[in-house]
């Protein structure tokens, strides 16, 4: 078990004996569907998964029916912003660029799902969705910060934002281009359809679809082959790494970082790495996603 549980309203936290964190999405009710307060849990969350080295991966997945139904849009019945914004702000890319962190900027001018994608990324445990059932608006878009999505043939996906008057957000517009390329990306967000789980397929969107007992367990075992007998510190390097020398506009800079990253990695986990191998054993790694190597991060972490 981790050593601390957090107590949150809209998610359920789980460690199992290998180090997985079950994170529920917990608003089965009203099947799962976004708030302010759950995007700030979720981000919560992933910082301390981040943090905690007795997590090793991170499967994300919904309770009862639903993996999430989009934003609550009931919260904004009473004629405020559903989305949380303050209407007051007339906000400038400058706002965005100088100001990202003021508070009046951060809670009033900031998308609230990009602000969870951003806390995905910068995670350095591999994170798989579980998408049960529905998945729609943020409800999509969140899960493409993920590394792998699985779905159940239950599940549908849909990025319904043309629906109603709304443009894609959580940073969708950096990540469903790279998963599913630029024209597939386009026709998902003009057409605003909903998806059923082979079409995702199809289309590379999700990785596998089960039956709807058998996604979790899926999901579980693809965390604990990712995880088991893996270095922490070259996982959570790979990870990053990945995703940010694939943006780089030329392999002199994944160089850069790859030299860095190989080198530390071969003085510290990879001397156990070698040796376990030569001695046909299992390795013992000592290192922590915790405590990477001095150069990490190589760009300002997120906000």
């Amino acid at each position: 078990m981790s050593p601390t549980t957090p107590d949150y309203s809209t998610l359920a936290w789980e460690v199992d004996e290998d180090g997985i964190l079950v994170l529920r999405l917990d608003r089965p009710d009203q099947l799962n569907a976004f708030t302010v307060e759950m995007a700030e849990e979720l981000v919560d969350a992933f910082h301390r998964a981040a943090a905690d080295d007795d997590v090793r991966a991170v499967v994300v997945t919904g309770s009862g029916r639903a993996f999430c139904a989009g934003m609550d849009l009931s919260t904004g019945s009473d004629g405020s912003n559903v989305f949380g914004l303050d209407e007051s702000q007339e906000p400038t890319l400058a706002d965005l660029t100088d100001r990202l962190d003021a508070p009046e900027v951060h809670r009033g001018v900031r998308d609230t799902g990009g602000r969870v994608t951003l806390a995905i990324y910068d995670c350095p445990k591999p994170v798989i969705a579980a998408i049960n059932g529905p998945a729609v608006g943020i409800g999509a878009t969140m899960t493409l910060a993920m590394d792998l999505r699985l779905a159940s043939d239950k599940a549908r996906i849909g990025f319904v934002f043309g629906r109603i008057g709304v443009v894609p957000e959580a940073c969708s517009t950096w990540f469903l281009p790279r998963i599913v390329g630029m024209s597939r990306a386009l026709e998902l967000v003009y057409a605003a359809d909903i998806l059923e789980a082979p079409a995702a397929l199809e289309m590379g969107l999700v990785r596998s679809v089960h039956a709807p007992d058998d996604l979790l367990p899926a999901a579980l075992e693809l965390a604990r082959r990712f995880t088991r007998h893996r270095s922490p510190v070259a996982i959570a390097l790979a990870r990053q790494m990945m995703y940010r020398n694939s943006a780089q506009p030329h392999p002199l800079e994944a160089h850069r970082i790859d030299s860095l990253a190989m080198f530390w990695t071969s003085v510290g986990d990879g001397k156990e790495g070698v040796a376990s191998f030569l001695e046909k054993r299992d390795p013992s790694y000592a290192g922590k996603a915790s405590e990477l190597p001095p150069f990490y991060p190589w760009q300002e972490p997120a906000g």
